[in-house]
């Protein structure tokens, strides 16, 4: 991989984890066009830690709020906590247990293509949900609905961030603190995704050179910075749902694309 090819697939990784479009399905698709074979685990490490310091810096006040409260024994922050744990159970479950089998999609255009496809139909379905939302944190059972949402963006072209911020303004969160939930529990998820792929760095060479994986990591984290501000202002601006096109149009390409071999 060369430097610019990781300045790509670092902005890829970047705008796509946030935006409501697919990170792992751009990825794919990226690659193929770029004509880069699958990275390996170090740059998969390294764009997972980018993406996890752009959460982070974007929302510090807010973490360390949460942090505090904590310490102070603070009931609601303790509640908020405690929900977006219960909403990082089910990915993480279904990484343990169908871990293989998400693995293998991830090598199937088509099965990108589709799931593009319905990623665009979960963000058309908001188009009016947006509206009525008006609570700013999701109920337990709305946290657990949430939770399933992420573990089936697993699949690669399902949307991690459209199908939680989706779902929660399903339940009625509020789009802000929708989107807010989405990113907070997708601290321990990104944690949890670099930290499994850590036993395997011991046989792998840093054959991709510091270069191209710097470039990758600052890429993917101004980008990520950039794609969380931008779609909490779209939400607020009630245009989520007009991703849905960009979907339709990316999956109905790759269908093509996989259906020519």
């Amino acid at each position: 991989m060369s430097w610019w090819q990781g300045v790509v697939l670092g902005v890829v990784q970047g705008l796509t984890e946030f935006l409501p479009v697919s990170s792992s399905g751009h990825l794919v698709v990226a690659e193929r066009a770029l004509g880069v074979p699958r990275q390996g685990v170090v740059v998969e490490v390294a764009l997972h830690v980018a993406t996890l310091a752009a959460v982070l810096l974007v929302y510090r006040k807010r973490i360390w709020g949460l942090l505090a409260g904590l310490t102070r024994n603070d009931g609601s922050a303790w509640r908020y906590v405690a929900l977006l744990g219960l909403a990082t159970v089910p990915a993480g479950l279904a990484g343990v247990v169908l871990g293989d089998w998400f693995e293998r999609a991830f090598n199937s255009l088509g099965v990108v293509g589709l799931d593009f496809l319905l990623t665009g139909a979960i963000l058309w379905s908001t188009r009016r949900t947006a509206g009525r939302a008006a609570v700013s944190e999701p109920s337990w059972r709305g946290a657990g609905g949430i939770g399933l949402a992420q573990a089936f963006a697993i699949l690669p072209g399902i949307s991690r961030s459209g199908s939680t911020v989706a779902a929660a303004l399903w339940v009625g969160v509020r789009p802000t603190q929708a989107a807010e939930f989405s990113f907070l529990m997708s601290i321990p998820v990104i944690t949890g995704a670099a930290v499994l792929e850590l036993p395997k760095l011991g046989g792998e060479t840093f054959g991709v050179g510091a270069g191209p994986l710097v470039a990758s990591f600052v890429a993917a984290l101004l980008a990520g910075i950039a794609a969380i501000k931008l779609l909490v202002r779209l939400l607020e601006r009630g245009a989520f749902h007009r991703f849905a096109p960009y979907c339709w149009a990316l999956g109905a390409a790759t269908l093509a694309w996989a259906l020519r071999g």
